[in-house]
């Protein structure tokens, strides 16, 4: 063998070497990266779920502005109708309208009467903003929900049995406690009961309640005609055009939807949510019902906690 057989033996065994390191050095880069993406993809938590949960908590958001909006909208609706029948009886005083001092004289005092009543539907509405802004502290304690839907019904049975509507509470567990302010909780159940059987025109209410272990909420069921109801009203009233109002003007009490839309505020802040479920009566029923569903926050004892 001659010197040149011996420089390619070396080269090729050198070349050799070096492919050989190249060769171990890949393989561990990818047994290692084929380990960290498993581990990764573990703990990283899938787009899909993400995403879902982005969209989700972009509706929710969107839902609530809408719902800001629109009780903004109706509460300036709301105020304005009684504003205009005090400038409409101004003018006709500062117009000279008036046969004689005794008509000017009443004038005045239909527009302070009305001054007086708007001014206490602004005391109502400010009392709801402050609730929900945490002004006006709630006192949410374990109630009992048979004691509150029976204070409810002792005090909703005689208007409702005056215009001939029957007024029915089906048993509840006394063994079931709610966390809920008792005074709120107690006003929105007369108020919806109160709005009812002012737009009815037949039929009869039922109160009832289901209890949902699953989310540890309980359920409170009014079940009344559905003509009852003010859904019909428009709410968002910053798009709809100039409409008639619903306010009479005679006791500038607040409407149906206004007083539907201040309930559902309080429900929300003492942690319930409050929904109009669609009606689930045949159509060759007597009546068809529609369900007003206030959902409040169970109270779980503390033996099923452990």
């Amino acid at each position: 063998m001659n010197w040149s057989n011996w420089i390619y033996l070396g080269a090729g065994i050198a070349l050799g070497i070096v492919f050989d390191r190249l060769f171990v050095g890949s393989s561990n880069v990818s047994s290692s990266s084929s380990l960290v993406a498993p581990l990764a993809q573990q703990d990283m938590p899938p787009i899909s779920q993400q995403l879902q949960q982005t969209q989700l908590a972009y509706q929710m958001a969107r839902e609530m502005s809408q719902f800001k909006a629109g009780f903004l909208a109706r509460t300036t609706h709301e105020l304005r109708s009684p504003l205009n029948g005090l400038i409409g009886l101004h003018q006709l005083i500062l117009s000279d309208l008036c046969e004689d001092p005794a008509e000017e004289r009443e004038f005045i005092a239909q527009a302070h009467e009305r001054t007086l009543k708007l001014l206490k539907l602004m005391d109502e509405i400010l009392s709801v903003a402050r609730t929900e802004h945490g002004t006006n502290k709630l006192d949410i304690q374990p109630r009992s929900l048979a004691q509150i839907l029976e204070e409810v019904h002792k005090l909703t049975y005689m208007l409702a049995a005056n215009r001939n509507f029957p007024l029915q509470l089906l048993p509840v567990d006394p063994e079931i406690y709610i966390l809920a302010d008792n005074l709120w909780l107690r006003q929105i159940l007369i108020s919806l009961i109160d709005t009812a059987i002012t737009q009815m025109e037949e039929g009869s209410i039922c109160i009832s309640s289901s209890t949902i272990h699953t989310n540890n909420f309980v359920n409170i069921w009014l079940d009344v005609p559905t003509h009852a109801i003010p859904w019909s009203e428009p709410i968002d009233l910053i798009k709809s055009e100039e409409q008639p109002t619903q306010i009479d003007q005679q006791n500038a009490a607040l409407s149906p939807g206004m007083r539907l839309l201040i309930n559902q505020t309080l429900v929300e802040v003492m942690g319930g949510k409050l929904e109009i479920l669609p009606s689930t009566i045949a159509k060759e029923a007597p009546q068809q019902l529609t369900r007003l569903q206030i959902s409040i926050p169970l109270v779980i004892p503390e033996a099923e906690l452990l």
